[in-house]
């Protein structure tokens, strides 16, 4: 990549870093010393700043509090046995910040400020990168719209941001979801594939009923039968069925997950035999109750490869096979961090060293 961005950079007067606990990172919650910001105006991209992390100024009636206009990636940096940092399967990320911004009327962002405002922060705030086993640097990149007008239209200004996060396992323990068969998270012809900030929204009540039902997380089904499995909570979700992985193909109203493609990509290259179909209730119960569904769990950035305990439906709940017991998703599981944290060679050329 050629360097071809002038980035102003302002370094923090105060660092946290010696502040900071790197035993206890809460996902989310513990930010690194410095931000990278742009900004898109008289159609252009502009004003490229590493900045002190913050507040930002903005008016209340920027657009993107008014009218929805939020996208963002969820990315992660790790630390190499050599010391280095590399950012996983960058590519795939900044092709898929581009599909949501087209589909929410945003303006697409070039590569060179998508990947040099990365490796930018990265590189000012090396030092918060974890090193230890299950640990990384969570990536945010996001942008939103800032017209400062009311109105029901596409902005014509917009803001980039990436925020750096030092972080943790995101769950540590199998999970106990509730297949959701009235409330939806996306519908054909809406933005269920684009990574929006709505559509996170519209699961937060959906969700907290189920908490007050004692799960975990839930199993999200189409909006027009509430038949078909799509995503799990805030991830793709994939199944061990019949010693295959079954996972629902992506469409209008799942997103195309980095993790997943990933995933699926391991697993064919050891030798599992993948299919990518619309997946049923009905089989994935049956599967439970016959014993032909030896394996469920969550994949995305932040959860990587989350197990599920059991699946709650219609006032019944049905558990899975003991995880000390599973041997696809954890081996596929395994060969992904070690390609990750550069235990493996990197044969698919994944692995950015910032």
């Amino acid at each position: 990549m050629i360097d071809t961005l002038q980035i102003k950079t302002t370094k923090t007067s105060h660092s946290r870093l010696g502040e900071t606990d790197f035993n206890v990172l809460p996902f989310g919650k513990v930010f690194t010393d410095h931000m990278f910001v742009a900004d898109f105006e008289d159609g252009e991209w502009k004003n490229f700043e590493i900045l002190p992390y913050g507040p930002i100024a903005m008016s209340p009636a920027i657009s993107a509090l008014h009218y929805g206009q939020a996208i963002f990636e969820g990315m992660k940096a790790y630390r190499l046995p050599n010391g280095e940092v590399s950012v996983f399967r960058a590519d795939k990320n900044f092709e898929r910040f581009n599909i949501s911004a087209a589909r929410m009327a945003m303006p697409t962002i070039p590569e060179e400020v998508f990947m040099q405002g990365i490796a930018s922060l990265i590189n000012i705030d090396k030092a918060w990168v974890p090193s230890e086993e299950n640990y990384s640097l969570y990536l945010r990149p996001v942008m939103f719209a800032t017209d400062a007008e009311l109105g029901v239209k596409a902005s014509s200004t917009y803001k980039f941001v990436v925020l750096a996060n030092p972080s943790g396992p995101y769950y540590n323990k199998a999970l106990k979801v509730k297949i959701e068969t009235h409330y939806t998270r996306a519908n054909e012809g809406g933005v269920g594939y684009a990574k929006t900030a709505g559509n996170y929204a519209r699961s937060l009540h959906p969700f907290a009923e189920a908490q007050k039902e004692g799960f975990d997380q839930l199993i999200w089904t189409d909006s027009a039968t509430h038949q078909y499995v799509e995503e799990s909570g805030a991830a793709n979700v994939m199944f061990i069925l019949n010693n295959k992985l079954v996972t629902p193909a992506v469409g209008e109203t799942i997103l195309n997950g980095v993790t997943r493609d990933t995933i699926i990509v391991l697993a064919k290259e050891m030798g599992i035999e993948v299919e990518q179909r619309k997946v049923s209730i009905a089989e994935i119960l049956e599967g439970a109750k016959n014993g032909s569904l030896t394996e469920a769990f969550a994949v995305g950035t932040a959860a990587t490869v989350t197990q599920i305990g059991s699946i709650g439906y219609d006032g019944e709940l049905y558990t899975l096979a003991e995880v000390s017991t599973r041997t696809i998703s954890p081996a596929i599981a395994k060969k992904l961090n070690d390609i990750r944290y550069g235990l493996a060679p990197d044969q698919f050329g994944w692995n950015w060293v910032v």
